[in-house]
């Protein structure tokens, strides 16, 4: 990965972003709101996005939904937030570390899908590579198809879950190899597996949300919150140890 001075970078290890749209996302909105309060303290989070062309039907509710992601943990400025995307031929970018998160807003409208293999590798070799830098605390990971090899992507994140690098799996529809894939990725790093769709923006801000309260303060904070997704995110990680 080559630092350049623009807001984002090309990158041999990272994942996706795109558009905007929705009504039931106001359910949503609502929830992400309460992001802003959650945080207790430091942390560093990567969100990952796959934009090959299979997600470009619920694309605009995804970045709608971590578009909002964003303005609560702007707000609440004590988590660190990295977005990395992955779509077209071999294309995977990452964005610098920041704080205030409207110049990846920004980037995610930008961001349109394109054909292209899934490049989930990159991406968990990217978290491993950062968390050498300085401590990670969670690697989100947004999508919906897994086309590699299991055993490479099982052994990365092994070693994620070594480094205390929790891998959040949030799988957009029903595709039974992402499915195994996601949960093994999880099980091994630590993490937890979500499913969600169109219809369930509103739990997915919800664990969105969790997820960066165990981000910024682990599970105390989630114990201290104490929400019904924090209880099921505690639920999750206790049961992947």
């Amino acid at each position: 990965m080559n630092n350049r001075k623009m807001p984002v970078r090309p990158n041999t290890a990272a994942e996706p972003a795109a558009q905007s749209s929705g009504s039931e996302i106001d359910a949503f909105i609502r929830q992400a709101r309460t992001l802003a309060t959650a945080a207790t303290g430091k942390g560093r989070l990567i969100l990952a996005l796959d934009a090959t062309m299979s997600r470009q039907p619920t694309w605009d509710l995804a970045c709608r939904l971590q578009a909002e992601m964003f303005d609560a943990v702007g707000k609440a400025g004590t988590l660190a937030v990295q977005l990395v995307y992955f779509r077209g031929f071999g294309e995977c970018r990452a964005s610098r570390f920041v704080t205030d998160t409207n110049s990846l807003k920004d980037l995610m409208v930008r961001i349109d899908c394109r054909g292209g293999r899934t490049q989930i590798g990159k991406v968990l070799s990217h978290a491993l590579k950062e968390n050498r830098r300085e401590k990670v605390n969670a690697l989100v990971y947004i999508g919906d198809a897994m086309e590699e090899e299991i055993d490479l992507l099982a052994d990365r994140a092994g070693e994620l879950g070594l480094h205390g690098v929790p891998v959040f799996a949030f799988q957009e529809g029903n595709d039974a190899a992402a499915q195994v894939a996601f949960k093994e990725i999880a099980r091994l790093s630590k993490g937890s597996w979500f499913r969600f769709d169109r219809n369930s923006a509103s739990t997915l801000a919800r664990l969105l949300s969790a997820v960066a309260v165990y981000a910024t303060g682990g599970l105390k904070a989630l114990e201290a919150r104490g929400r019904a997704e924090d209880r099921q995110m505690i639920e999750h990680l206790k049961g992947s140890r």
